[in-house]
């Protein structure tokens, strides 16, 4: 587990990201997703059924929080109990509008707010900056505009499709193989900082 100072510079970060995303900074927007997604997801799985399109609702989820970003207020919640209750109330949301049966709902309304809870996440984003930051620059020059086309600009996967010519199957698998990449090299480097202090 993260010691109290080591939280507390984790919450400083992320809060510093979420007020530079607030001020149009699509670099720091894009660090914080590195940096939260995988914590976002399992808030989304928590609420919708397995069969759900996942990506769909996270894409959703972040579109809100970079136009919102400007409205955080990190004296009423950390970031990222503020950025869960948003994903948890799109795929909220995003259930409603299947016409889901009205006890998959409740059951999704039952799975407790995040905002009354204390975040659990022992990934150490006091390093998260420099290294997101270094692992998009590693990215193909393609896929950092795709990436900023689907979270930044909010682009549906069939405009995205219509705009590099290619079918909706093969964005929804780039834009996750790409998060896998960044993940994947974000947390290597995350190691070998790690590895380096110790």
């Amino acid at each position: 587990m993260q010691s109290a100072g080591a939280q507390k510079s984790y919450v400083a970060h992320l809060s510093s990201l979420l007020a530079r995303a607030g001020r149009g900074d699509a670099q720091a927007f894009a660090e914080l997703h590195t940096a939260t997604v995988v914590k976002m997801r399992k808030t989304v799985r928590a609420v919708v059924p397995s069969a759900a399109d996942v990506d769909d609702i996270l894409q959703d989820g972040y579109l809100k929080i970079w136009r919102h970003a400007a409205s955080f207020d990190p004296a009423r919640a950390s970031p990222i109990t503020w950025m869960c209750t948003i994903m948890r109330n799109t795929a909220i949301d995003a259930l409603r509008a299947t016409g889901l049966p009205t006890s998959e709902l409740d059951e999704a309304l039952a799975i407790p707010d995040p905002a009354a809870t204390a975040p659990d996440d022992e990934f150490d984003y006091a390093l998260a900056e420099p290294i997101a930051r270094e692992a998009l620059e590693r990215l193909p020059e393609e896929r950092r505009q795709l990436l900023a086309l689907a979270y930044l600009e909010g682009e549906s996967r069939t405009r995205l499709s219509q705009r590099f010519g290619v079918p909706v199957g093969t964005i929804k698998t780039w834009l996750h193989r790409s998060l896998i990449m960044l993940r994947k090299d974000c947390l290597g480097h995350a190691h070998d900082v790690t590895a380096a202090a110790a």
